[in-house]
């Protein structure tokens, strides 16, 4: 894997699930010795992380406050070693079969542990698949 191997979540406003997403996907690629890192985008921005996502991080120790969601790119995706999609179409700016898709994740706004659950779920075979990736 390269050393500065790059993962992309997108999601829909880059508020919410792509924000946690990133955050323990840095935490536990950190925790493993992974020289990974995640950024978290979305397809139509909001400006500012959701209230719900903010605090459930927050009461986790991950700050989050000051990041402020951005669109994203075909560069953001043409650099990256994964581009996991939570829901978000990204035909034209992706390549055909480039994206994962994690659509079965619910809403943060349904409720923060749950979504952040299902998130949790599926990083380690992601962390596991990157780690086994040719360096």
């Amino acid at each position: 894997m390269d050393r500065n191997a790059r993962v992309v979540f997108v999601c829909l406003h880059g508020a919410a699930k792509s924000v946690i997403a990133a955050a323990h996907f840095c935490r536990l690629a950190a925790e493993r010795g992974l020289a990974a890192h995640a950024i978290a985008v979305g397809a139509e921005p909001d400006p500012e992380v959701t209230p719900a996502a903010a605090a459930g991080l927050l009461a986790e120790g991950i700050d989050v406050r000051a990041h402020r969601p951005r669109r994203v790119t075909p560069e953001d995706l043409a650099g990256a070693a994964r581009v996991v999609s939570f829901g978000c179409d990204l035909d034209g700016l992706a390549p055909p079969g480039a994206v994962e898709r994690w659509d079965d994740v619910p809403a943060v706004s349904d409720g923060f542990h749950a979504a952040r659950a299902a998130i949790l779920r599926r990083l380690p075979g992601l962390i596991a698949e990157m780690a086994r990736a040719p360096r």
